[in-house]
C-alpha cells in the first residue's frame, strides 16, 4: 500500500514547513465591531475593554463610533497603523466578552 501523506518543504526564506491559516494584507488595517445594549452607557462600557486592548496593540490607534437613532446600537471602527496590528488585535480581542 502507497503512503499518501505528504510532507511540506521548509520555505527557503523563513524555514516554516506550515502555515497558519492567516494572511495579512496591505491596506486591511480597519478592525470593525458592533454592540448592543439598552444604552448608549451600556454599550460604552461593553466597548471600553476593546479600546483599552486596541490602545495596548498601538497607543496611536483611531477609532470612531456610530450610534443607532435610539442609541441601542453601536458600531465602532478601529483604524490601525498596520495590517499586523489589526490581526493582532483581532485575535487577543476573541478573549474578551462576546460581542
Amino acid at each position: 500500500m502507497a503512503d499518501l501523506q505528504q510532507t511540506e518543504k521548509p520555505c527557503e526564506a523563513c524555514g516554516v514547513a506550515a502555515e497558519i491559516g492567516f494572511l495579512i494584507r496591505e491596506g486591511d488595517d480597519v478592525s470593525t465591531l458592533s454592540f448592543n445594549g439598552p444604552g448608549k452607557d451600556m454599550i460604552e462600557t461593553e466597548f471600553a475593554p476593546f479600546l483599552t486592548l486596541a490602545k495596548s496593540v498601538n497607543h496611536n490607534v483611531q477609532y470612531q463610533t456610530i450610534y443607532s437613532d435610539d442609541e441601542t446600537a453601536m458600531t465602532a471602527s478601529l483604524q490601525f497603523e498596520c495590517s499586523a496590528e489589526k490581526l493582532i488585535f483581532d485575535l487577543k480581542s476573541r478573549s474578551l466578552a462576546p460581542r
